[in-house]
């Protein structure tokens, strides 16, 4: 049984356009119901949390994650589940997309199965639908994805498993056979469509803008390159006002310089910090199996151990957050739109990533170097 009504105080509150240093927050039913400056005559709670100055922000939106503590969300189990689902509540991530893996439909589907039974009664971060990243993916944009796991756009595919447990975003090389087709049916049943893993050409983008694709998975990564005669898809993610892009920020899958590149020329409302993390993630250096291939992690650095090709990152999101506030010195109120406020509105998740009366008390607090000390969700304290 959860609190009633519940006193955030003494925050440093962060959130889009908005910082209020000494602020509280009052929270009823596991909504904001207003929030308070530093002079504030406070009301009664039944439950009263100091955060003695320190940061408060919206709950991070992890829209990218495919596994942590050894775990991967293609293993289908509800431990595994579980186990990514509370690891990533210590990064300050209350509502999170299990991604998978390009691998069989049995998988996929046995994946699924698994984050619905999840879903019902979350324990730990929210789950409220899967990240399909593949299997329909360019064999020339592979990554760390499996050449025998990659087939044609298949939208019956794409519906059994909506059937099984919402899906809210499917990541495909939009240059494949049946993906204008697939972008278009997405869009109508209310599922974000993403460039992954694609050698499209600037031209290929246009076609699938037209059919409704706003959205990049992990730019400048697994896609074409800016070229001074084809710009591909890099260049059109730049280009492109409207275009939202993911961004693994661990100075590894994006040098500092294109971190501080994108942030100058892109507004900060269409960018979205994801970590992308893998089964290695909040674990040691060593060897570890990500699907059927194995990765070798060295100095937190992630990689197939056939080829070298970044597999993932074991990047948290708020060191992913400290690092994009270091390199741009942008404030931190329009830095906190890429940690939930845009994933919310490019997948249409209502009440999420602002502080604000309405809207849900999923909430991170965090010390001067960006470590969660609190996570609350729904207004309840869960660290």
């Amino acid at each position: 049984m959860g609190f009633m009504t519940q006193l955030i105080k003494n925050g440093h509150l962060v959130s889009p356009d908005f910082e209020l240093h000494g602020g509280s927050i009052e929270i009823e039913k596991g909504f904001i119901k207003m929030v308070y400056p530093a002079d504030a005559i406070l009301p009664e709670a039944d439950s009263v949390f100091d955060a003695q100055g320190q940061m408060v922000m919206p709950g991070f939106i992890d829209i990218h994650i495919h596994g942590t503590k050894g775990f991967d969300f293609t293993h289908g189990t509800l431990e595994a589940v579980e186990a990514i689902a509370e690891a990533k509540l210590k990064e300050g991530v209350t509502t999170l997309l299990p991604t998978t893996l390009s691998t069989s439909p049995e998988k996929l589907t046995t994946a699924a199965t698994a984050v619905a039974a999840y879903a019902k009664t979350p324990r730990f971060a929210k789950t409220p639908g899967l990240h399909l990243e593949g299997p329909f993916i360019s064999p020339k944009q592979l990554g760390a994805m499996s050449p025998s796991d990659i087939r044609l756009p298949d939208l019956a595919e794409v519906r059994a498993l909506h059937a099984i447990m919402p899906v809210a975003l499917v990541s495909l090389a939009i240059e494949l056979d049946g993906a204008l087709e697939m972008i278009r049916e997405l869009v109508a049943m209310g599922i974000t469509p993403s460039a992954a893993h694609s050698a499209a050409t600037a031209a290929d983008y246009r076609a699938a803008k037209a059919e409704g694709l706003r959205h990049f998975t992990h730019f400048c990564n697994q896609m074409s390159t800016l070229h001074h005669r084809e710009i591909g898809l890099v260049g059109s993610g730049l280009l492109d006002e409207e275009a939202m892009l993911e961004l693994i920020c661990d100075k590894i899958h994006l040098c500092p310089e294109m971190i501080q590149l994108i942030f100058k020329i892109k507004e900060t409302d269409r960018l979205m910090l994801i970590t992308d993390s893998v089964l290695a993630s909040w674990m040691d250096d060593g060897e570890y199996t990500l699907g059927n291939l194995s990765i070798q992690v060295e100095n937190g650095v992630a990689r197939l151990a056939s080829n070298g090709a970044l597999a993932g990152s074991t990047i948290r999101l708020n060191q992913a957050l400290k690092n994009v506030h270091e390199l741009t010195g942008f404030p931190l109120s329009t830095l906190v739109k890429t940690t939930a406020w845009n994933q919310a509105q490019s997948l249409g998740l209502p009440n999420l990533g602002k502080i604000e009366p309405g809207y849900t008390a999923d909430l991170v607090v965090l010390d001067a170097n960006f470590v969660p000390t609190e996570v609350f969700i729904n207004g309840e304290p869960r660290l």
